[in-house]
């Protein structure tokens, strides 16, 4: 039985609980260049903690955003990409990549 489906006020309530937070937006930023590893994404956001970067996955991975993909080896190697449905959110991004830009050339000196 799966969970009941969450009621949004409005569509923009639904996009920033998928991808709002500190972290996500950077996760999904990266994955948009191709699969990555956990300590490849830890080391290119900087300033994550491992626990956050986990949770933060996770939440991801269960809102259809993020896959994850484990390899059965010693030491085991787990990749994460974007899903199809996670490579929508690519317009999104770069939306904010142009405005984040733009604040920064605009700010007063």
């Amino acid at each position: 039985m799966s969970a009941p489906r969450k009621q949004y006020i409005c569509a923009v309530e639904a996009t920033v609980d998928v991808m709002g937070g500190k972290w996500k937006p950077l996760i999904i930023h990266y994955l948009l260049g191709g699969t990555k590893r956990f300590g490849e994404l830890r080391k290119l956001i900087g300033g994550v903690t491992q626990r956050s970067l986990t949770l933060q996955l996770r939440q991801l991975e269960a809102d259809g955003i993020v896959n994850r993909e484990v390899f059965p080896e010693v030491p085991p190697r787990v990749e994460y990409s974007l899903t199809a449905f996670g490579t929508t959110l690519a317009p999104i991004l770069e939306a904010m990549k142009q405005w984040g830009e733009n604040h920064i050339a605009n700010q007063p000196r």
